[in-house]
């Protein structure tokens, strides 16, 4: 009977692997085509991998919690054949690790040939290995004296893990200094130790709640750091009288909605606008490559979306310059549906070029906004509110009850400069302001 081997699908362009989080079949169960047969995680979404033939799960190679490269073969399904109850529980090839003496040994021989390992920073850590060497005080310079049993010299979870096993019995030093490497004769000291051990023993006075971060959250915490870290970022201010796109919408919902089966909201509105600026300005639509400014002829607009737990997930209208008002609607109302309930593919959180978040949504009138690495600048939108203005008019200046709202925009001062920002940003404003009340549905 012919045997298929299940693959680690492709999730998207800068994706280069998957942790597993949980196995929905065993070795000897049934599997029919295109059923679940486990969930992976990236750092972008979680999805779901269906089975390429129908027969028995044979053999599971990888456990729960495994980074796995994409393209490598995680599970052997035999075709035709029946469920045994004989079936093995669970069969993992992994490689085993080395002995504790071993890894020793090999973290103090790979101290003079990691640099060439990762020089220029080229070695990749899983965002799982970062997290980790996070949460546990390991700084870039000691992650990189870790070796790797995984592909390509790649330090895994278990290479992590088992450094430190090694580093709190006192068999690696908590930190590799060129001071020690230079006074080897001051080795005798364990002081150096003391601060990491501290750590893990913090206590909190008072009443308080420890809660751990979940999986999501370590990912949007690491995400915004580095990029924070990467991008110099300015942001700029500016306010628009919204009143006409207000009205508007009010006096379109209800028969856009019978017409076209999806609501019309703020979103695809803001979306138009923007489009049609970065057109006028197209190196806000960029990103950065060293020394190289890549311009992105795609416009593809990511809208960051809360979701029930929390958290925030940033799904992307592909090709949003080539979609009229409906066709944005559409993919704005299916992305915040699907994200909601998750079941965004990775694809659709893949290949954002410029992004916009609603802040005014929760209530706040304008907001700072971090960088969507390896995007240059992302718009804000605040709450709209109803406030006195000054209302200028041929026949003369009068004050009027408008609707106002807020926009921010944060940018990589990089590539993006104050004038070509806060230029770019009131044209957006003025896009808005000029909404035609006589709009055709």
């Amino acid at each position: 009977m012919a045997t298929v081997d299940l693959i680690m699908p492709k999730l998207g362009e800068s994706i280069m692997e998957a942790t597993i989080l949980k196995w929905f079949k065993q070795p000897g169960d049934s599997v029919k085509m295109d059923e679940t047969v486990l969930e992976i995680a990236t750092d972008k979404v979680d999805s779901e991998v269906p089975s390429t033939a129908e027969g028995v799960i044979e053999e599971i190679l990888f456990k729960v919690n495994d980074v796995v490269p994409i393209g490598t073969v995680i599970a052997r399904i035999r075709q035709g054949g029946e469920a045994t109850a004989s079936a093995p529980a669970q069969t993992v090839s992994a490689p085993e690790q080395p002995a504790a003496p071993a890894i020793q040994a090999a973290v103090v021989s790979t101290q003079a040939a990691a640099p060439a390992a990762s020089a220029g920073g080229a070695r990749f850590y899983s965002p799982l290995v970062l997290n980790i060497a996070a949460s546990e005080g390991i700084s870039m310079s000691e992650l990189e004296q870790i070796p790797g049993t995984g592909n390509e010299g790649r330090v895994t979870k278990k290479d992590i893990l088992q450094y430190l096993s090694q580093r709190k019995s006192g068999q690696v030093p908590a930190a590799q200094q060129p001071a020690v490497q230079a006074q080897p004769q001051q080795q005798s000291a364990p002081a150096t130790i003391a601060p990491r051990e501290t750590r893990a023993m913090t206590t909190y006075s008072g009443n308080v709640e420890i809660i751990e971060m979940d999986r999501m959250r370590k990912l949007i915490a690491d995400h915004m750091v580095r990029s924070k870290h990467t991008s110099p970022h300015v942001t700029s201010f500016t306010e628009a009288d919204v009143t006409n796109l207000v009205m508007w919408r009010d006096k379109a919902k209800k028969e856009f909605e019978r017409r076209e089966g999806t609501k019309i909201t703020f979103t695809p509105l803001f979306v138009e606008a923007i489009v049609k600026c970065i057109k006028k300005f197209p190196l806000i639509n960029c990103s950065l490559d060293g020394d190289k400014i890549i311009i992105k002829k795609d416009i593809n607009i990511g809208m960051a979306t809360a979701l029930p737990s929390g958290n925030l997930i940033v799904p992307v209208i592909k090709n949003a310059d080539q979609l009229n008002l409906v066709g944005l609607a559409k993919q704005v109302n299916g992305l915040a549906d699907s994200a909601r309930n998750g079941k965004l593919k990775a694809d659709d959180t893949q290949g954002g070029t410029f992004t916009l978040t609603n802040v005014g949504t929760f209530g706040s009138l304008m907001g700072t906004p971090i960088i969507n690495q390896p995007q240059v600048a992302i718009l804000a939108v605040g709450a709209i509110k109803k406030r006195p203005v000054v209302v200028e008019t041929p026949m003369g200046d009068s004050i009027a009850i408008r609707h106002m709202m807020y926009l921010s925009m944060s940018y990589d001062h990089r590539i993006v400069d104050g004038s070509l920002g806060a230029t770019f940003l009131t044209a957006v404003a003025k896009e808005l302001e000029n909404f035609s009340p006589d709009r055709e549905i």
